[in-house]
């Protein structure tokens, strides 16, 4: 890789969910919180303490730094399960539900794919899978990291250091859906754009103009 500065991992989750997302917090540095990044927070916070204790056999790493220096990565992975022969299995936690949409539910897939390649660089160990582990249904999802994962995450990679290059906003997502809980929604304003997309740019932030012309989706997107 070139000296670029390494990309966080999480920065590959935010583009698969939304590239003006991904901009927004990793090229303006800007993000808010709202009841979804807290509840995420407050997930995290039982994980994000640095240790390690021995469980079934096996040697378990929390808050464990991960890089890939071949990708230009570097993260934390919130756990990683070290089977006895020393081959990783990482362990991402998230607070929601573990029956997500399969277009959202991939965004998470893609993180932890990404944590598998940092651990295989690390340790010259394979990594054919790990698992999801989410809050609300306390159970696991495992995900298998075949060529196809591993590539996008190459290919994602390439695009979020294309974007920060270029250093310009992409435009908002187009599945409304993604808006709903996004606690970056009153900065990104996609209701405003879409209607400046429109040509009706002399209501474009007037927040009582055409409020019906954008449904934001169900409540629920995972």
């Amino acid at each position: 890789m070139s000296d670029a500065e390494p990309l966080p991992i999480s920065a590959l989750q935010h583009w698969a969910y939304c590239p003006r997302q991904c901009a927004l917090i990793h090229l303006e540095q800007a993000f808010d919180d709202n009841l979804h990044t807290l509840r995420g927070q407050a997930v995290h916070a039982q994980v994000d303490r640095p240790g390690f204790e021995l469980r079934r056999g096996l040697r378990v790493e929390r808050a464990l730094p991960l890089f890939n220096d071949r990708l230009g990565l570097i993260g934390k992975a919130d756990t990683v399960e070290f089977e006895p022969d020393g081959t990783p299995y990482p362990v991402e936690y998230k607070h929601g539900s573990r029956h997500k949409a399969a277009a959202i539910a991939a965004c998470d897939d893609l993180q932890l794919a990404a944590q598998a390649l940092c651990l295989e660089q690390m340790t010259g160990r394979a990594v054919p899978e790990g698992a999801l582990f989410y809050a609300s249904s306390k159970r696991r999802r495992v995900v298998a990291i075949d060529a196809a994962l591993r590539q996008q995450v190459e290919h994602t990679a390439a695009a979020v250091r294309t974007m920060l290059d270029a250093g310009r906003l992409p435009g908002p997502t187009s599945d409304a859906r993604r808006c709903h809980g996004c606690s970056l929604r009153d900065r990104c304003q996609p209701e405003a754009l879409a209607r400046l997309a429109r040509g009706a740019d002399g209501d474009a932030f007037d927040p009582g103009a055409d409020g019906d012309a954008f449904d934001p989706g169900p409540d629920d997107i995972g």
